[in-house]
C-alpha cells in the first residue's frame, strides 16, 4: 500500500515554513495544559503545579503573541498609552501575506495558518471548560489560563482582517463588552478590601 504524500495545509509541521516556531507554539500551549492536569501525579506539591502552570501560560501569551503571531501567520498587537491623556490605544498590525507579484510579500503558508488558528481557539476553550470543573473545586489556575489565551486569541481575531471573529473582537474590546467586564469582575472579586 502506497502511503499518499502530505498536501499543503495539511496537519503536519513537516509541511510548516517555520517549523520550530510552530514547535515552540504548540509546545507551550500543550505544556501548560499538560501541567495543569497532570502536575499532581509527579508531585503533591500544588504551590509548584501552580507555579509551573502560571510560568508556562505567561511564556506562551509571550511567545504567541510578540514570535509566534507575526511569524506564522504575520499578525502583531500591541497597546500604546498617550503619555499625555493616559488613554489607552491598541494597535493591529497585519502583514500582506498575499503573495502577490505586485506586493512582493511573501505567501502564507496554509499548514501555519490552520495550527495556529486551530491551536489559538482550541486553547481557551479546554480552559473554558477547566474553569467549569474549577467552579466544583475552587481551583483559580483555569481563571488566570482563561484570561491570558482570551486576550490573545481576540487579539489576534482583530488582527486577521479577514476574520469573521473580527467584529466579535472589536465589539469586546471597544464597546466595553465582554472583555471588560470579565476582567473586571475577576479582578476585582480577588482585589477588593
Amino acid at each position: 500500500m502506497e502511503q499518499s504524500q502530505p498536501r499543503a495545509g495539511d496537519l503536519s509541521w513537516r509541511l510548516s515554513s517555520h517549523p520550530i516556531t510552530l514547535l515552540f507554539f504548540l509546545g507551550f500551549r500543550i505544556s501548560s495544559l499538560f501541567i495543569y492536569l497532570f502536575g499532581s501525579i509527579f508531585t503533591e506539591n500544588f504551590i509548584l503545579v501552580f507555579i509551573l502552570t502560571i510560568l508556562l501560560l505567561a511564556a506562551d501569551f509571550y511567545y504567541l503573541k510578540n514570535i509566534a503571531g507575526r511569524r506564522l501567520v504575520g499578525l502583531r498587537w500591541w497597546n500604546e498609552v498617550d503619555a499625555a491623556s493616559g488613554d489607552s490605544h491598541w494597535v493591529f498590525e497585519s502583514q500582506d501575506r498575499s503573495g502577490s507579484v505586485e506586493s512582493g510579500a511573501p505567501s502564507q503558508n496554509a499548514t501555519d495558518r490552520r495550527f495556529f488558528w486551530l491551536a489559538l481557539y482550541a486553547q481557551p476553550a479546554l480552559w473554558l471548560a477547566l474553569a467549569v470543573v474549577s467552579v466544583i473545586t475552587n481551583g483559580y489556575i483555569p481563571v488566570i489560563a482563561l484570561i491570558l489565551t482570551i486576550t490573545n486569541t481576540l487579539a489576534f481575531s482583530r488582527c486577521d482582517k479577514f476574520s469573521q471573529a473580527s467584529s466579535l473582537a472589536s465589539s469586546a474590546m471597544y464597546s466595553g463588552g465582554m472583555a471588560k467586564s470579565l476582567a473586571g469582575g475577576l479582578f476585582g472579586r480577588f482585589f477588593r478590601g
